[in-house]
Parts: C-alpha cells; structure tokens; sequence
C-alpha cells in the first residue's frame, strides 16, 4: 500500500511510520524544505531506501499543504491511506498559531486528500475535542463538547468537525489520550502533559523525609497512553474493513486519577509516601467545586504564582479538575481481537521516569542554588527539541562574540538555525563564525555597533537585503555600569551610554525587523534584560534605567502583536559570570550562573516562548517594592551600605585604595558580604 503522512517527524509519527514501513508499503512524508535533512536521518535510523520513504516537500500553512501540481499528479489515485499527524500538541502555545496549524492545516489538508483522491483520510484528534465536558464522553459524541475556552480545546475539536463534515473522502478519527512515552523505553521528546510535574516532584522527593507521608485528594480523572500503544492501535485499526466515518478513543478505559499520578511518580522518585484521604474520608473537596475556584480569576491568580516557579504553564490547572470520562468500549473490543490493550501507567511509570531523569529533567541539579532556582524555571532542551525550534530560521544575536551571546550563537548553530552574529570586534567575530561552521551550522557575521544608531539602521538593511526576514531578534548586547549616583554628579555619560546601547540600539533592531514579522505573522523577540529591573539593587541606576525602558516598551508592544503571532520574551538575567562583570572584583565570590547556563535560559525562551523568565527571587522583590515599599528600601540600604563603590568608582588613587583597605576589619565585612550576597542570589550588589 501507499501512505501519505504529514507530521512523520513529529514524535507519533516517528513511531507511526516503522508500521507502516512494516507492512512493506511506501510513505510519502510531507517535509517542509528546511527540514529534508531530517528524512535522510530517519531512513538510516529505519533502515529503508529513498524508494520506500519519500519526501514530498511542503507546508502545513498553505493551500493543499504547498505540494507541487507536478507531485499531485503522480500521487493521484495511488495514495490509499493519508494519515494527518502534523498538529500543534501544546496547551500553552499561542491561540493563533494553534489556529493556523491546527484547524487551518487540517482544511489544507482535506483539500490535498481531494485532489489526490485518497482511499480513507485518517485523522488525529485528541480527547480535547471533548472540552471539559462533565461526565462520560462516548465516541459517537462530538457536538456535546463543553468548555472549549482553552484554544488547545478549540482547535482539536473545530479541526475534527472539518473531518466529520467531508463528503468526497471517506475518513477515520482518532482520537488518543495524553500521550506519554515508549512504554518499553520511556522514550519522548518533549516535556508536556504530566512531565510538567515531574520537576516538582523530584523537589519534594529531596527535600521532605521519606518517613512523612503525604496526604492527597483525588482530584480529576486524567487519560495516559503510552506512544507504542497509540500507533499500534492507529495502524490496526486503519487496516480494518468496514469502518469509515468511525471515531476512536485510543484510551485506558479507567484513566487515572491526579492522587493517584502523584501516588505512582513520588514512588518512582524515591520520595515520600502518599495517602490518598479519598479511600478514608469523603471528598473533601468536590470536583465541581473544585473546577469553579481554579477557574475563577482569583483561582488562576493563585494558581499561577504557584505554577510559575516550577516551570509549570497555567494551562495545566485544567487537569487538576479534569471532569471528563472517555467510554473506549467500542474501541477495547475492536482492539482485543488484535491482542491490543493499553497498559496501566503504573507498570511503565518506571521507564518514563528514568528517560525523564536521564534525558529531559532540568539542568543544574547538583548545581548551586542559584541555579537550582533556576532549574525549577527553566528546562534544559536537547539539540533535537532546540533544531525543531529553529531549524531553517533566521536568528539575529547581538553581543554575539562574548558571554552570553557567544554561547546562544553555538547553541542555535549546532540547532540549525542562520545564526546572524552582531557585534563590533571583527576579528572575534570571525573566531565565532567559525565556531559555528566548524560544528557544521550556518552564520554570517556582521561588524556593528549596536549603541551606533546609524550603524544599526545599515546592519538592519543589510540582514534584511541578505537574508530576507528574521524569525528570531535576540537584544543580547549590553552595558553595565555600577557607581553610585552620589559618584555621578558629573558622569552625565555615564547614562547616555547605557541608554544608548541597552534601550535605543536595541530598539532601532526591533523597529528594524518588526515590520517583515508582522507582515509573515511570524516572529519572536528576546530581550536579555535584568533581575536588577525586579529588585532595584542600589549603585546600577543608570543600567537598570536602561533595562527598564526596554522591559517597558516590550510589554506595551507585546500587546499590540499579540494577535499577529509575533512575541516577546524579557529574561531578567540574575548575575552572570562573565567579562562584563569582570572589573567588579567583589563579584569573584559572589554565586552567578555560567554563560553556559545563562544561553540554556535563552534557549529555553526559544523554544518555549513566555512572556517572561525569572528567578523567584527577582518577581519577590518586584512584589515586595509593589506592597511594602519602605521595608524594602530600607533592605536596599543595608545592602548599599554593605557593598562599598569600588575604588575608582569614588576617584581614589591606588595608595588611598591600599590605605584605606589596611583600616578596613576587612574579615568580618567579608562574612557580611557572602552571607547577604547567598541569601539574596543573582542579585546584582
């Protein structure tokens, strides 16, 4: 048989397809054109030649996913299976883009199944088209779904309603679970769904003695599938005669309960016991009372300052209350003459756990805590999730041969992104162009200084005569200068040049490349901001001014594209180390984050997308200056007090700085010092 497949490199089709080569057939894969590299990887993954996995260049955005008049013709009448996988499997991205990928694409979809006269249109739904329908969903319901807010919801179940409304293709739906890893290797490629949580139940594991049981309610009923069973059942059901116009819940016909998930992973973690207070008492807490407080605006406030330091998307507060029951009767049937059944998440818990652990738990767990803190923000994505975020795209970094920026360009290089380096030194330019050639990516380098603005309005017509657009606008490129104002009476300098490099050089580049990322209603800017814009750390006015107006004129902006797919990311950076700093002799004991780790934060918002990454520490200082502003000045006194203006900073030649160092009781400030600077982490002092 013959089967066209779009999404085959996502990862159920990179376990689909296997089965279907299986059976000896042929796959045409739908590829977009930066991605063909991929399928030249996956045939000798599989083991097949071009003949028997052949790549059909395309796009799920446009008209009959882009194929080509010339490849419709060659293909019409011979595709018996179109199996649609490509979709957006992501609660938290942006309702637009789930629009264009997910119902769009499934419209352009159809469209290339008609022209190609298909034998059966095979669509991948999900058990979100259901909403949070209250009770038992069946597979015979569709028009009963309820509470379809959430974009993710409404995508899913608009997408299928094309599907079910087609009359010239016959169709199948199916419609899986959440799907989790291999149940025999616990293989995955992203962390979604319950993975959320795993971060958060490795930190309770270590920090709470395994002799303290905790207690759990119930919660919602949530449905996992492993991947192997997903596309085991797919390609059975597929081949079966007599069942078109039929929809499928790839489900565990019982689900599991949220206590009993946390149950199952805390065991896993080796943490502490748990007791579920449903088995003993009745339900404390109600599920539909439950759902209406996380569903009321102070229930998502709560629930968000909760969720956001671990990492934890306020999405996921849907499923703490899941209201829904999948009846697969049908389907379990269908599926037991093939010796087909979905194992209990319990006895692959095991697998999943350790892949997580091993492959996808955040970085730095045996780091300091500053980077601790860090980790339970921001995971640390492989080359493959970073190469699906930005293969083929156009990324501008500046600063891009130092510090931070130099390591997000290796990074985005190794990835298979056009790396489009900015900085002002051209011989170290060339060192890290070639770098990132060396390691097999693309870059080109570009002289610019940055705090220049008619050098910048030249670089920004020249990436764009060169390079057409740019995807990804990443304001790396800064100046720090720490003196005291009392210092700077007559340092007026001192804030034109910050300003001028960290707000109006980086504001000409986005004026620059926003106008080509509206009109592709596509595009993503990251600002390298500051913690020091969150807690207001004295000595840094003129830096932290700076950083300021371009947090501020993000978010304002941010609003007017919202609905025109093109974002921004503010990373407030605590301390890092790096040549910036490097004057400032006091930093040398003080805990920072590497550069290395620093561009795993940066990458994270590359591919992840929020609107803002923060250390705890940094969003409790913006709360406190918001609530109890004069306890938190007074706090930055002491601190401003503690921490002395450098030498040179106050005008003292190097005797006075010797003499002054030999009065000093230079120990006990010294303790003074480390204990302020450890509690206070990544703050800049």
């Amino acid at each position: 048989m013959n089967y066209f497949v779009t999404g085959g490199t996502g990862f159920i089709g990179r376990f689909l397809i296997p089965q279907l080569l299986d059976r000896g057939g042929t796959v045409y894969l739908l590829v977009r054109e930066p991605s063909l590299g991929k399928v030249d990887y996956l045939r000798d993954l599989w083991g097949v030649g071009e003949e028997q996995l052949i790549a059909v260049t395309g796009d799920l955005t446009r008209k009959r996913l882009g194929v080509g008049k010339r490849e419709q013709n060659e293909l019409r009448g011979r595709i018996d299976h179109f199996f649609h996988l490509a979709a957006i499997y992501d609660i938290a991205a942006a309702a637009a883009v789930q629009v264009r990928a997910n119902v769009e694409g499934t419209r352009n979809a159809l469209s290339l199944a008609r022209a190609l006269e298909v034998g059966c249109f095979h669509h991948v739904s999900s058990i979100a088209a259901a909403g949070l329908y209250p009770g038992t969903f069946t597979e015979d319901m569709f028009e009963q779904a309820t509470g379809l807010a959430n974009p993710y919801f409404r995508t899913k179940h608009d997408a299928e309603g094309l599907v079910r409304r087609e009359k010239k293709v016959p169709w199948r739906i199916y419609r899986p679970g959440i799907v989790v890893g291999d149940s025999r290797s616990g293989e995955i490629d992203k962390i979604d769904g319950p993975y959320y949580f795993f971060e958060a139940i490795r930190g309770v594991s270590d920090r709470i003695p395994d002799w303290l049981p905790l207690l759990l309610v119930k919660g919602g009923n949530i449905n996992l599938v492993p991947v192997d069973f997903v596309v085991r059942a797919m390609d059975y059901l597929a081949h079966l005669d007599g069942h078109q116009g039929e929809c499928f819940f790839l489900t565990h016909p019982e689900g599991i309960t949220v206590g009993e998930l946390m149950q199952v992973l805390l065991q896993q973690a080796g943490g502490p016991g748990a007791v579920l207070l449903d088995r003993h008492l009745p339900d404390l807490l109600p599920l539909k009372a439950t759902q209406s407080v996380l569903s009321s605006t102070p229930g998502r406030f709560v629930g968000r300052q909760l969720l956001r330091p671990l990492g934890i998307p306020e999405q996921a507060l849907e499923f703490i209350a899941y209201p829904t029951r999948f009846d697969s009767t049908r389907t379990q049937q269908l599926l037991a003459e093939g010796g087909i059944a979905c194992p209990d998440f319990a006895d692959y818990a095991g697998v999943i756990w350790e892949y997580w652990n091993e492959h996808l738990a955040a970085h730095g767990r045996r780091g300091s805590l500053l980077q601790r803190a860090f980790a339970g923000v921001v995971r640390q994505h492989s080359v493959e999730q970073c190469r699906r975020a930005v293969e083929g795209k156009v990324v501008v970094v500046t600063g891009g041969t130092s510090g931070i920026g130099h390591e997000v360009a290796l990074k985005l290089g190794r990835a298979g992104a056009i790396v489009i380096l900015a900085a002002r030194d051209p011989e170290k330019l060339q060192a890290t162009l070639d770098e990132i050639t060396a390691a097999g990516g693309r870059a080109y380098a570009y002289s610019c200084d940055i705090a220049d603005i008619p050098t910048c309005e030249r670089f920004v017509a020249k990436v764009l005569e060169n390079h057409d657009h740019v995807d990804i606008l990443i304001n790396n490129a800064g100046r720090s200068i720490r003196r005291s104002v009392q210092y700077s009476f007559d340092r007026f300098h001192d804030f034109e040049r910050t300003m001028q490099l960290n707000y109006f050089g980086a504001l000409r580049l986005i004026l620059g490349f926003a106008p080509s990322m509206l009109e592709r209603e596509s595009g993503h800017i990251i600002n390298i901001s500051s913690i020091g814009v969150l807690t207001s750390p004295p000595r840094f006015s003129a830096y932290v001014a700076s950083k300021a107006a371009l947090d501020a004129f993000s978010w304002c902006v941010a609003a007017e594209f919202a609905d025109r797919n093109v974002r921004f990311t503010t990373i407030n950076m605590p301390l890092v180390k790096t040549p910036m700093i490097a004057p400032t002799k006091l930093y040398d004991a003080f805990p920072t984050l590497t550069p290395e780790q620093a561009a795993d934060l940066v990458m994270h918002a590359v591919v992840e997308r929020p609107k803002r990454i923060a250390t705890a520490l940094g969003l409790a200082g913006a709360v406190a200056q918001a609530i109890a502003p004069n306890t938190a000045e007074f706090w930055l006194n002491q601190a401003y007090k503690l921490f002395p203006d450098s030498a040179k900073a106050r005008g003292l030649t190097a005797e006075e700085a010797a003499a002054e160092a030999e009065q000093l009781p230079t120990r006990p400030l010294e303790v003074a010092r480390s204990l302020f600077a450890q509690v206070l982490r990544g703050v800049h002092w």
